[in-house]
């Protein structure tokens, strides 16, 4: 019975090897066209991933600019601190006196 195993095993790693050779195979003798198209499909997806990267970051700093913007709009009013004036000083104006006439 484990004869009929390893026989099974090698079936199915003889299968995979025909497919990727299959695969290869297939690409190799495909028309050039369609070659520059696979390559123009990788390149479409590395940009691809690019530009998602870039407009994830680009997201997040936008979030926290947002998150920013609303923690200092909630803040509460400080009161405005300003110089107080001095009280205004009594002055008092010696009266002359007309005792000389």
């Amino acid at each position: 019975m484990t004869a009929e195993k390893k026989g099974g095993g090698k079936f199915l790693l003889g299968a995979a090897l025909g497919a990727i050779a299959g695969a290869i195979a297939g690409i190799a003798m495909a028309p050039k066209e369609q070659r520059e198209s696979f390559k123009a499909e990788k390149d479409l997806e590395k940009k691809t991933a690019e530009l998602k990267k870039e407009a994830k970051k680009k997201a997040e700093d936008l979030k926290a600019k947002a998150t920013e913007a609303e923690v200092v709009k909630k803040k509460p009013a400080t009161k405005k601190t300003t110089a107080k004036k001095a009280p205004a000083k009594k002055t008092t104006t010696a009266k002359k006196s007309n005792s000389k006439k």
